[in-house]
């Protein structure tokens, strides 16, 4: 995605992806480790901004609040489909369907069929994992497929790094992006969105819509190493007064 320019940074806000763009990517979501100096990086980032700093993920709000206890000022878990927008406040979940306790089932026979894959189970969704057994991708596909055809018009099968995520249709990071940015201390900024995966390009688009920019991590950090180094970059210019550090790709 072509990149707009950085907004100035006392204008700008920071959206952050989790899994791929903050976290390396384990062989488990279990396993995933927060790296030594992320935290402290994204307190002073949200710092100079005002406050401005928001992670927007697939995983639940409870698991990012697990993962980096009082850091972001706002979360949108679940792909848009919960949102708190600052600490402390309600959990605002927009109305979406859940999918019935027979397809999780289904979906549980099938990585059972399947050694290697793994179910991993949300709120309203579910993924089905192939990190280990990458020749399954195909067949843990058409399984899925097969699995939510019944309602096909309110569900959506999303590819992820080496996994298909079913979930509700009606809310994506799109819808969190904007509904971020009608609220304190997002109103008025640009907002920056980072992401790795399919499903963060509605986040980019919606930030790229609103004047701010959208960055895939492969094409602009390398890995999610050069992300974090160059927050830890941009936290040490911000609190110096300079805005933000050249991004390390496509200069």
């Amino acid at each position: 995605m072509p990149v707009s320019p950085l907004p100035a940074w006392r204008n700008a806000a920071l959206l952050l992806d989790l899994d791929g763009t903050l976290l390396d990517i384990a062989p488990t979501p279990d396993a995933v480790v927060v790296a030594d100096g992320l935290p402290q990086s994204l307190r002073r980032l949200r710092d100079s901004l005002g406050g401005a700093l928001a992670v927007v993920t697939g995983r639940s709000i409870e698991q990012v609040d697990a993962l980096l206890p009082g850091v972001p000022h706002a979360v949108a878990g679940e792909h848009g489909g919960a949102i708190r927008p600052a600490p402390g406040a309600q959990v605002v979940r927009a109305v979406l369907p859940a999918p019935r306790p027979e397809w999780v089932e289904a979906a549980a026979r099938v990585a059972e069929r399947f050694p290697g894959a793994l179910l991993e189970r949300k709120q309203r969704g579910f993924v089905l994992h192939y990190r280990a057994a990458p020749q399954h991708g195909p067949a843990l596909q058409s399984a899925m497929l097969e699995i939510m055809a019944p309602e096909a018009d309110r569900f959506q099968l999303m590819p992820a790094l080496m996994a298909w995520e079913l979930r509700p249709r009606g809310a994506d990071k799109g819808s969190a992006v904007e509904a971020l940015a009608r609220s304190a201390p997002f109103a008025g900024r640009r907002p920056i969105f980072i992401g790795d995966d399919v499903t963060d390009e509605d986040g980019m688009a919606a930030s790229v819509a609103l004047g701010g920019a959208g960055l895939r991590v492969q094409d602009w950090f390398g890995t999610a190493g050069g992300v974090r180094a160059w927050l830890a970059a941009a936290a040490q210019a911000l609190e110096s007064g300079e805005d933000w550090p050249g991004l390390p790709y496509r200069q």
